[in-house]
């Protein structure tokens, strides 16, 4: 109801309304704008161009649909189009550093996202995108598959699939830790993730 209400108010025009849009979803698109830019100035800048382009949208045509979904559209177009404009080729997830990451305060928690980070790059780039959704946008099933333009059941089929991925690669992992002391997929030169970060 709240976003219908908003919507009334873009589309007659009210000014407020494009400030009470960026307060409502701009903290939850700069997170999404985090996981697919290659750092946190970029995606500072994806998501403030993602809110332009939604209010240019709203001036120029008519709108139907969810906000929330349109702004993930644009959200993840626009990384791409920022990337791009910089010289350089889009980086997928899979190849992206984790630097931006470790930007939040706590070096366990950090490890622990870097950690998660390194067991979604091994899924293939559209359910990579679900399970980055599901679960680190926190979106409900049918957002997802209204946001990636698929079938709700594939969207289903898919995260099941990445799940049991997760899990047997978790099993893994853990195998591993019993053996040596440290979890993760070795890093450059032999190292382990806990060996680099002084585990």
């Amino acid at each position: 109801m709240r976003e219908e209400i908003l919507l009334k108010r873009l589309r007659a025009g009210d000014t407020s309304a494009m400030d009470d849009l960026v307060r409502l979803y701009y903290p939850e698109i700069l997170r999404y704008c985090k996981w697919h830019a290659p750092d946190a100035y970029l995606a500072e800048d994806a998501a403030q161009e993602t809110f332009l382009k939604a209010i240019k949208y709203f001036g120029r045509c008519g709108f139907s649909g969810k906000l929330r979904n349109f702004l993930y559209k644009i959200a993840g177009n626009t990384c791409i189009d920022l990337y791009r404009s910089k010289g350089r080729d889009y980086v997928p997830l899979e190849e992206m550093n984790t630097k931006i990451i470790c930007e939040e305060p706590g070096v366990d928690e950090a490890e622990e996202r870097i950690y998660i980070r390194e067991l979604i790059r091994k899924l293939e780039p559209s359910t990579q995108e679900i399970v980055i959704l599901r679960f680190g946008q926190e979106l409900k099933l049918r957002e997802i598959a209204d946001i990636m333009g698929m079938p709700m059941r594939t969207v289903q089929s898919k995260l099941r699939a990445a799940l049991k991925e997760i899990k047997a690669q978790l099993v893994t992992d853990m195998h591993s830790f019993t053996k040596s002391g440290h979890i993760g997929a070795p890093m450059k030169g032999g190292e382990s993730d806990g060996k680099r970060y002084g585990k």
